[in-house]
């Protein structure tokens, strides 16, 4: 009994050994994309603010009226939800689901219909199975978006909306904070609304001459600013992926390596209780001899 018992704890080590050096590989790789995935981040950010300065000047000099800039009723809303191809990331996938499904069903209480552009295998599966309208799937993004992939997205959902195919674009994703800390987020993408200004913020409005037309130039502008604000959520969702994956396997490598701990024990035990059981038999059979 107690050599069967040393074999399977044993192979129970070897295998929960081997599963530490996955977990543990996937941990490492996971580390170190958040540095390059955090960096596209950071340097995503200039752009962005640029155009915002920009487009709040071309404003000011009586620009407006634009498609994208129009606020009509809400009768059908579009949800472009973010979330991974690959599983492994804890809670990461799950709680942004959950945030936009609540949403939706807030929005379907209120009468409103919604379509969904979905992001990630995980978002698809879940919605798909749940008989939700899934108007267009973005695989094989979520690991390392480029900006083609966010152009991708922003044609279709500015395409919808120009068609008041749907009224107002909402998106789900989850924003970076640090490499501990990630926050599911909801942000209205469209209509544009113009940016809050942070307090203490100073005004940057310059009066220009704008050749061609300012309509012209926000007409160039407004698609630019979604595409970089589309591809800033990727950027942020693509960086919470890797931290809450690296957090995910760095757990279960810590966990693997308790469970050994433990597995060691039982194995040194059955190991001990072989040996006294070998000892006993020999001194028996020794007395025997001897009597």
């Amino acid at each position: 009994m107690a050599s069967a018992q040393l074999r399977d704890t044993e192979r129970r080590i070897k295998s929960v050994e081997a599963t530490k050096k996955i977990t543990r590989a996937m941990e490492l790789i996971a580390a170190s994309r958040i540095p390059k995935a955090q960096a596209r981040v950071q340097g995503s950010q200039p752009y962005t603010r640029k155009l915002i300065e920009v487009i709040e000047n071309v404003g000011a000099a009586g620009a407006g009226g634009h498609r994208l800039l129009e606020r009509r009723d809400r009768r059908t809303v579009g949800a472009v939800v973010v979330s991974s191809d690959r599983g492994l990331a804890g809670a990461y996938a799950s709680n942004i689901i959950r945030m936009a499904e609540a949403r939706v069903h807030e929005l379907q209480k209120a009468g409103q219909d919604v379509v969904m552009y979905v992001v990630g295998r995980k978002a698809q599966a879940y919605f798909r199975y749940r008989d939700h309208q899934i108007e267009q799937s973005y695989l094989g993004v979520t690991d390392t978006p480029g900006y083609g992939d966010a152009r991708a997205l922003a044609n279709r959902v500015m395409e919808d909306y120009a068609r008041e195919r749907v009224d107002v674009v909402e998106a789900f994703y989850t924003r970076f904070q640090s490499a501990m800390t990630q926050a599911p987020t909801h942000l209205e993408i469209l209509p544009i609304s113009p940016p809050e200004r942070e307090e203490g913020e100073a005004e940057t409005s310059v009066s220009y001459e704008f050749e061609p037309s300012p309509e012209e130039i926000l007409d160039r502008l407004l698609p630019r600013y979604v595409e970089a604000a589309v591809f800033n959520i990727l950027l942020e969702a693509s960086a919470s992926e890797h931290s809450a994956r690296r957090r995910a396997m760095k757990a279960a490598t810590d966990n693997a390596e308790e469970l050994i701990r433990v597995l060691s024990i039982q194995r040194n035990r059955a190991r001990q209780a072989e040996i006294t059981t070998a000892i006993t038999e020999i001194v028996g059979g020794a007395e025997a001899l001897s009597a």
